[in-house]
């Protein structure tokens, strides 16, 4: 069976690949205006109440991914639960540290990227319903775990959002949704990881346990590592969304002459 190669693709065709359409544009905008609106409400004394629920769920989806990789090394997860002021704890019997430590910071960006990355599908929105059809699960296994009643409270309510948006017309609904949580979880990550690591020093963190295990670096080097990843994510969830989710799917065509 004879092999077919194609030519790679040259620099201006990468570039054209992750020019955004007129649609696409309009993610981006929506993206920086979630932004913007995020870093403006943060600490506002009275409207930062508008992001509060948010900012619980993506300190949940951060004790989720420790769970998670605690999963995939062979921990036995006892407990999830965060409180008021926006902390949380997972509490896990067995697992490797270091691979679990780091999960907490990593995962979450990691999600929050992957939810921004399917926003863009705006053609036939299966991976927009597939990200939706996931975080409802993320939600309903923190369900389970969930040892207090504001975690429980937590994802039930947004189970519902879920619900109640898969039935908007057009999609448009979750797509609003997936953004935001997706931009939400990025942002939180990264503040979390500045403010926690890098900008000050925290005796009782992620980051200094995990500096503890491996004995090589401080934490703040970890931190920066941490952070250098986080944006990482956040980059190649958008541009992976702006080369994949194309009408064309990337491809040009020539008219019939």
């Amino acid at each position: 069976m004879p092999v077919i190669l194609e030519p790679r693709a040259t620099g201006p065709e990468i570039v054209d690949r992750i020019r955004p359409t007129p649609g696409q544009r309009t993610i981006l905008i929506i993206i920086g205006a979630y932004i913007l609106a995020i870093l403006i409400l943060w600490h506002l004394p009275v409207l930062k109440i508008i992001l509060y629920p948010f900012k619980l769920l993506t300190v949940a989806l951060h004790e989720f991914s420790h769970a998670a990789a605690g999963c995939c090394t062979c921990a036995k997860i006892e407990s999830i639960q965060i409180d008021p002021d926006e902390g949380g704890a997972t509490r896990m019997r067995g697992g490797i540290s270091c691979c679990t430590l780091p999960a907490g910071y990593l995962g979450s960006s990691l999600i929050g990227a992957l939810l921004i990355f399917c926003g863009f599908d705006d053609t036939n929105k299966i991976a927009l319903k597939v990200a939706a059809v996931v975080l409802g699960v993320i939600l309903l296994i923190l369900l389970f775990w969930a040892k207090n009643w504001l975690l429980r409270g937590l994802t039930v309510f947004f189970i519902g959002v879920i619900v109640a948006l898969w039935f908007v017309e057009n999609g448009a609904g979750l797509r609003y949704f997936v953004l935001f949580v997706g931009v939400m979880s990025c942002l939180y990550s990264l503040w979390d990881i500045m403010d926690d690591l890098i900008f000050r020093k925290v005796n009782e963190s992620d980051a200094s346990k995990f500096a503890k295990e491996c004995r090589c670096c401080p934490s703040q080097i970890w931190g920066c590592i941490w952070l250098i990843i986080s944006f990482v994510f956040l980059g190649v969830g958008v541009l992976a969304g702006l080369a994949v989710f194309r009408p064309d799917n990337g491809q040009t065509t020539t008219p019939a002459k």
